[in-house]
């Protein structure tokens, strides 16, 4: 069971990124998914998640960023429009696959247990 995200990198203020995660291992489409992110001296948070059909986005990426899926692929995306300087910080991946010493947070009222190794993304000029 793996999750391999990438998009990442430094964007300048007002720009935009696409993250994809990819899975392999297991489908998808038989989990809630979900995008997280931790910024230096934050915790880790829940910017959206997808669970059967209902999407969550939290107050500080809501109308900027955009949580997809392509089963067919077996990946996650999320597209992220005029992103600022705060939304610098490392993005993990996850799916509500629970997997035995991997962290449980919650994002949209589901507990997330299987997570990707991060993709950094810094905005800055």
């Amino acid at each position: 069971v793996q999750l391999q995200a990438s998009g990442g990198g430094l964007v300048q203020p007002g720009g935009s990124l696409r993250l994809s995660c990819a899975a392999s291992g297991f489908s998808l489409d038989n989990y809630a998914i979900g995008w997280f992110r931790k910024a230096p001296g934050k915790e880790r948070e829940g910017i959206s998640c997808n669970s059967d059909g209902s999407t969550y986005y939290a107050d500080s990426v809501k109308g900027r960023f955009t949580i997809s899926r392509d089963n067919a692929k077996n990946t996650v995306y999320l597209q992220m429009n005029s992103l600022n300087t705060e939304d610098t910080a490392v993005y993990y991946c996850a799916t509500s696959l629970v997997i035995s010493g991997f962290p449980l947070y919650p994002c949209g009222g589901v507990l997330f247990g299987s997570w990707g190794q991060g993709t950094l993304v810094t905005v800055s000029s």
